[in-house]
């Protein structure tokens, strides 16, 4: 038998040896359930909300955003619903898969996709109208190969109703998209977006409430508004599994730009591997913007 013993092995012997200790034992199965620990790998995506205008005005389109990030070495692209043609009706099967071989050909993943609902609304039928909308979509992204749909949770008022109410109904409607999403193998990314959910402990609560190993956090670090925005990114960090890298954060109610070897600091010691999708926001020509945002991005992970 070789003397080197892995780090796995370590890890399953000291939780053994700590149960044992306290007078129980581990199941033979339930040693090979212990998770592995692996190092970090991040790998680079391009949120294309950073194109909105020149998108939303039919100036450029998918197939140039493909070019864009084949250019710049992105490791992913993550092209949003509302910029395929007739959105929100779905694309043609003949466009997907036309989207999908370039981006192959050019080496890159798609690193989600998603759509704009609204589930604080108290009416009914609006939410049933979304719920069916996200369902839609959800075919679009496995036929994508995108491994997460991103959702909101919504901005309505809800005037007559309180926030637990909201919260209940908005867990029932998530949690039905994700009993769909996980038909086709494809989570449930919901966005914290300074909207219904403002702050870390509002996302572990829906969380909790949906309690669905395919709803995933969208991380968005640039809504965290209400307090330190690191605090609550290192709260809400294990539900992570994509997210919108932004050139500034709020601290103090005031917009300061991200200090991204400290954000990048807390991903890696989480634990999370995946795609870091970057989006940039307000006026500027993203050609620029999005040029020196993914500079930025990299000489801060050199770093990390």
């Amino acid at each position: 038998m070789s003397q080197s013993v892995s780090r796995r092995s370590l890890l399953k012997a000291a939780l053994a040896a700590s149960v044992m200790a306290a007078g129980s034992f581990i199941p033979a199965y339930a040693a090979s359930l212990i998770p592995e620990v692996y190092s970090h790998l991040f790998k680079l995506s391009l949120n294309l909300y950073s194109f909105n205008g020149l998108l939303s005005r039919g100036e450029k389109d998918l197939f140039d955003m493909l070019d864009f990030c084949a250019r710049h070495n992105f490791d992913a692209i993550d092209p949003t619903g509302y910029y395929f043609p007739g959105y929100p009706e779905v694309p043609a099967d003949a466009f997907i898969f036309e989207f999908k071989r370039k981006a192959f050909l050019l080496g890159l993943d798609i690193s989600g996709t998603g759509v704009r609902n609204d589930f604080a609304k108290p009416d009914t039928d609006s939410r049933r109208k979304d719920i069916t909308l996200i369902k839609k979509w959800v075919e679009v992204a496995a036929k994508l190969g995108s491994p997460n749909l991103r959702i909101f949770a919504g901005t309505s008022s809800h005037e007559g109703f309180s926030r637990e109410q909201v919260f209940e109904w908005m867990a029932k409607d998530i949690r039905e998209c994700c009993d769909y999403g996980a038909r086709f193998g494809v989570m449930i990314a919901l966005q914290n977006h300074n909207d219904f959910l403002k702050t870390a402990d509002d996302v572990d609560l829906v969380f909790d409430l949906v309690n669905s190993d395919w709803l995933g956090l969208n991380l968005d670090i640039g809504s965290y508004r209400q307090k330190d925005p690191y605090t609550e990114i290192q709260q809400n960090i294990g539900r992570a599994v994509t997210w919108q890298i932004k050139e500034n954060v709020w601290i103090d109610g005031v917009e300061k730009p991200t200090d991204y070897v400290k954000l990048f600091k807390i991903i890696k010691e989480s634990g999370y591997r995946g795609y870091l999708p970057l989006e940039t926001l307000g006026p500027g020509d993203p050609y620029e913007k999005v040029p020196n945002l993914l500079s930025q991005v990299r000489t801060a992970l050199e770093q990390v």
